[in-house]
């Protein structure tokens, strides 16, 4: 027998969803709601939390098919608005990648007003609906004869296009800071000598993974909102590592959980994903993501009531420290303080900046919640479950590896 008190379905749920009956909350009212009536009535109370993030989420791409030509052709090379995919998949399927960069436009561009141009564009261009040049190459054969194609196309021209994200949605990330008496040029945007500045990357307590921290609800098959449309969790997201040090409450203290997700394209509104250009460090693509968290239980209600002062995170010095290493960190802080706008490291107050938009985390929470009280929009109860822990083994650290 459970030890909690309160006890459903993702089944029931679906059912009181159906009958216009569940109460769906998102993550910043459900704070409210156990502030003021406890865990245990808002566990009977609440039937769904939702969440939200949106942030630049580099490990990104789209698998697209573009249809058979007449000669047919099997691209071997692929390039959409001058930006290379990856073309050896099949015959007309390839795999644009969101950092790729278009072909001539210099990778570290520091110049101010200049900006790259890459796949994370290509992504979003497709999604507005923009025309986008495709050329393609193939060798010839007997069966695919055609060498080389050349066209306009928008995203109704393709057979398919499929949003598929190796890692998105990080559980939580470092905030970075420079030492160094130089300003450097990161994933974690610009960074001032002498910490002048820090950057920070998550949504906090809109956050998914913050608000199920031991993957209780998420897993294979868990629908989630992807980009304005329906998406699936397909598997934990590379570099998954959920052994990472944790504070009382459960909460990561660095990267630890990620999802692997995909969706339909077509369903997707570019107003939640935008191509990205990082100065002098490249392209990258911002996705809107939120996952409904089922109130099972007492404990899932306890989970998804984090505030942003319960969820720490290490503070590293990306001039000398990077690639990241625990024991070179500068302490910590919590998304209270950072949201607030700065932070003290060392003695020294410097300004915090977020990379992700928590505006945008609640308007994404916001619509999913609609949508399931509008019935558009159901629960499904994931297959196989997030790992809680792995033997993931990071390579080497080589010292002079420049």
């Amino acid at each position: 027998m459970s030890v909690f008190k309160v006890n459903k379905t993702i089944e029931e749920i679906n059912e009181k969803i159906k009958n216009g009956e569940a109460i769906i909350v998102n993550a910043e009212e459900m704070i409210d709601i156990t502030q003021k009536k406890g865990i245990v009535e808002a566990a009977k109370e609440v039937d769904v939390v939702t969440t939200g993030t949106f942030g630049t989420m580099c490990s990104s791409g789209a698998l697209i098919n573009f249809g058979h030509t007449k000669p047919k052709i099997k691209a071997a090379q692929v390039w959409l608005n001058d930006v290379e995919a990856y073309g050896a998949v099949a015959a007309v399927d390839a795999y644009i990648g969101a950092t790729a960069v278009k072909k001539g436009d210099p990778l570290n561009a520091v110049h101010p007003g200049r900006f790259n141009y890459g796949g994370g564009h290509v992504i979003e261009d497709l999604i507005s609906g923009k025309k986008v040049k495709l050329v393609a190459e193939g060798y010839g054969t007997d069966c695919y004869p055609s060498k080389h194609i050349e066209m306009d196309i928008t995203i109704n021209d393709l057979k398919e296009a499929t949003l598929l994200n190796p890692r998105n949605a990080y559980q939580n990330y470092s905030v970075a800071i420079n030492t160094t008496d130089k300003t450097i040029y990161t994933y974690m945007g610009v960074l001032k000598p002498n910490i002048a500045n820090a950057t920070y990357s998550s949504s906090g307590q809109m956050s998914p993974l913050m608000n199920d921290p031991f993957y209780l609800t998420i897993g294979i098959g868990s629908r989630i909102f992807l980009a304005g449309g329906e998406g699936y969790v397909i598997y934990h997201g590379t570099q998954h590592n959920p052994n990472e040090e944790r504070n009382k409450r459960g909460i990561p203290k660095t990267g630890a959980g990620a999802l692997s997700v995909i969706g339909d394209m077509k369903q997707m509104d570019n107003k939640y994903i935008k191509g990205a250009s990082i100065l002098g460090y490249g392209v990258s693509l911002s996705v809107g993501i939120g996952v409904p968290i089922p109130i099972l239980n007492e404990e899932m209600a306890f989970f998804t009531s984090v505030k942003d002062e319960e969820i720490d995170a290490y503070i590293f010095d990306y001039g000398y420290d990077y690639p990241l290493k625990i024991d070179n960190n500068y302490g910590l802080t919590d998304y209270r303080q950072l949201k607030n706008g700065t932070i003290t490291v060392g003695g020294k107050k410097i300004p915090a900046t977020p990379l992700s938009s928590y505006y945008m985390a609640v308007q994404i929470a916001e619509e999913l919640k609609e949508k399931i009280m509008d019935k558009r929009f159901f629960l499904t109860k994931p297959s196989v479950l997030l790992p809680q822990s792995d033997d993931y083994k990071p390579l080497k650290y080589i010292q002079n590896y420049l």
